[in-house]
């Protein structure tokens, strides 16, 4: 009886840790907090110096489908970051919301049991720029008909999964991308573009769902 009794034991451990695998055909979900850091130059502008770009925090979410154990595609999501946009002898002149949607292909790193799964991608990203107009300040300096062109470029992420149980998990992730545009605006009457590169860092914590 006790052999009986330790043999489904066994049998539920080792269900139990099957259970918890990323493995082909999982699809994830995960969601928390993605702030995006951009590393942003651009041109001189009007003799003023570079644009400063600031950090915003807002909800992150990814989509995951596991091809195989191992290789897996990825789309990420979020709801609009603003940003507000400077001079340093100004302070801020304007803000702008962006959407950046990426799409990666990955690899994930161990075995499908492991709890832990660290795991790199590659892909691209497309971030459209809306709602961008300059605040008081930027007017008071006789700016207007701010715009900033839409980005295609490519992006890279670190991450890694911790399996809590058979469906959640708690991630954490980092992305790089790759983001340059052109911010045009009248300065004075007189058409100008100023060729910027944003190239933010996107951190993200949260927890995930397997189905």
């Amino acid at each position: 009886m006790n052999k009986c009794v330790m043999g489904l034991a066994a049998a539920a451990a080792l269900l139990s840790a099957t259970a918890q695998a990323h493995q082909a055909g999982d699809i994830i979900v995960r969601a928390g907090s993605a702030t995006v850091r951009p590393s942003e130059s651009s041109d001189n502008v009007l003799g003023m110096g570079e644009f400063n770009v600031d950090n915003n925090t807002q909800l992150g979410l990814t989509f995951s489908y596991l091809i195989t154990d191992n290789i897996g595609v990825e789309l990420l999501a979020a709801t609009p970051f603003k940003h507000h946009v400077g001079l340093k002898s100004t302070g801020d002149i304007a803000s702008v919301k962006q959407l950046p949607p990426s799409l990666m292909a990955q690899y994930y790193f161990g075995d499908a049991p492991d709890k832990l799964r660290p795991y790199l991608g590659v892909g691209i990203n497309y971030t459209t720029f809306y709602d961008a107009h300059f605040n008081q300040t930027g007017q008071d300096a006789g700016l207007s008909d701010l715009s900033v062109k839409h980005s295609w470029g490519i992006a890279g992420q670190a991450g890694l999964d911790y399996n809590v149980n058979e469906n959640w998990l708690v991630n954490m992730s980092v992305w790089y991308m790759d983001i340059d545009t052109d911010v045009r605006f009248k300065a004075g009457g007189q058409q100008q573009s100023v060729h910027t590169q944003i190239d933010p860092w996107v951190f993200m914590f949260g927890v995930g769902y397997r189905f």
